[in-house]
Order: structure tokens, then sequence, then C-alpha cells
């Protein structure tokens, strides 16, 4: 029964999907970062399944663009807004935490939430469906919340934010990173074998820099990790796989 809580715990958090409600408790809120993957595995079948219907190609890209915000509620769209605002103050990491805890939203997070979906549209709509392209997106979906869950698991939280403390203060760190860290290889092994070097190489590299990034925004801007400092992180690890399996299929290196 814990295990059903468990993954309860992490849709409900971290998706907008119907599942049933339990009270959060140290038992099922053990394992939810290890749990969150999965709410990847349902967003790559929803991606499977617009790309399934025979819909011109400017319907199917706003159908793919839209789907990851349909599927999660757009929890992580909120922190990437909060973070844009933040950065753009070039503020002191105390007064960047502040904006973060700020309601409302500024004119920074209009403009780059804008250029975001615009730049992720023409994405979905450039990308061609093939199975082995959909296959390796559905995995990337997965590869983003487990590099998501393993930054909250290893690096410091913020001073100020209850929600990230929460689960990761909840966590099995060590047996949270033990799984997290062999999904990931698995993830990299199933890339490998949906689409070879090219599938495997491209979301690699824009997973080294993408994360390279988060860890060093993190530790010099905000004096350690929060919520919408992960969410953040995941909408830019999407873009880029995105981008990054489109360029090795208009490469060539794709199938």
């Amino acid at each position: 029964m814990w295990v059903l809580e468990t993954v309860a715990v992490a849709f409900g958090m971290y998706s907008a999907l119907p599942v049933p409600r339990f009270d959060w408790n140290e038992r099922n809120m053990r394992y939810a970062l290890a749990a969150f993957p999965l709410v990847g595995v349902a967003l790559g079948l929803a991606w499977w399944g617009a790309c399934a219907l025979p819909l011109p190609p400017m319907v199917r890209g706003a159908a793919l663009c839209a789907l990851p915000t349909f599927v999660t509620g757009g929890i992580h769209l909120d922190g990437y807004a909060d973070v844009s605002d933040a950065l753009a103050s070039h503020a002191a990491p105390e007064r960047k935490r502040e904006i973060l805890r700020d309601p409302h939203v500024g004119a920074f997070a209009v403009i780059r939430l804008c250029v975001y979906f615009v730049a992720y549209f023409a994405l979905c709509c450039s990308v061609e469906p093939t199975p082995a392209l959909v296959r390796c997106m559905g995995l990337g979906f997965v590869l983003s919340r487990t590099l998501s869950g393993g930054v909250l698991t290893t690096l410091p939280v913020a001073p100020g934010s209850s929600m990230a403390k929460a689960f990761a203060d909840a966590a099995d760190k060590g047996r949270v990173r033990a799984i997290l860290l062999a999904l990931g290889g698995g993830c990299f092994a199933g890339l490998f074998l949906c689409g070879g070097w090219a599938a495997l190489l491209a979301p690699l590299l824009a997973c080294a820099t993408v994360t390279w990034r988060c860890v060093r925004v993190v530790k010099r801007d905000f004096d350690g990790t929060s919520g919408d400092l992960l969410g953040w992180f995941l909408v830019k690890l999407e873009f880029w796989l995105l981008a990054a399996l489109y360029a090795a299929q208009m490469g060539g290196l794709l199938p």
C-alpha cells in the first residue's frame, strides 16, 4: 500500500493527473523523489499518443508543445518564471530568494516564457516524429526528472525553500540517489538502443551542459537549491534535450 501512496504523492505534487489523495507522512514521502520520474513516463506516453494521430504538422506541434503544461499543471514553468525574474534582478542571493517567494509575476518572467514557448513550439513543429525520436524524447522526460531528483538529494537546500526542504528531508537520500542513478543509467542505455550513438551522445551533452549550468547558478546565485530552481532546471533540460535530438535528426544521425 505504501508504494501506491508514494507514487500518488509524487503524481499529486508534480502532475495535474487525477490520483488518490493521501496525507503526506514520513513513510510515503521517503521514496517520493524516486517515483518522480514516473510522471515522465506518463508524459512520454502522451507524446507518443499525440504523434500517433494523423494531425497536420503545426497542430501536432502545438499539441506536443502544450502537453507538458497539461500533464504537469505548469508547476515547473512556474519555477522557470520565478527564477527568470530572480536572475534578471542581478541582486544578492538573499534578495533573489525573496523574489522566488514573491507570488507576483515580473516582466522578465513574461518575456522569458514567451521566448520559451515560441522556441519550443518551433522545435515541436520541426522534428519528424519518427519512432526513434518519439521513444528518445519519452526517455528524455524520464531522464529530466531523474536528474532533477538527483540534484535535490545532492545539493544543499536554500534557506526558506519549504517545499523542496520537505521532500529533501523526508527522502532516504542514499537509497533514492541509488535508484535514480540506476534509472538514469537505464535511460541512457535506452537512448542508445533506440537511436544508436547519436541518440546517446547528443542528449548526454545536453544533460551535462544544463546540469553544470544549474549547479553553478544554485551555488553562486541562491546559496542552495529550491523547488523553483528545480523547475527552471527541468524546463531548460527538456528543451535542450529536444533540441539535441532535432540536431541529430537533421544531421541524418538519428533514424
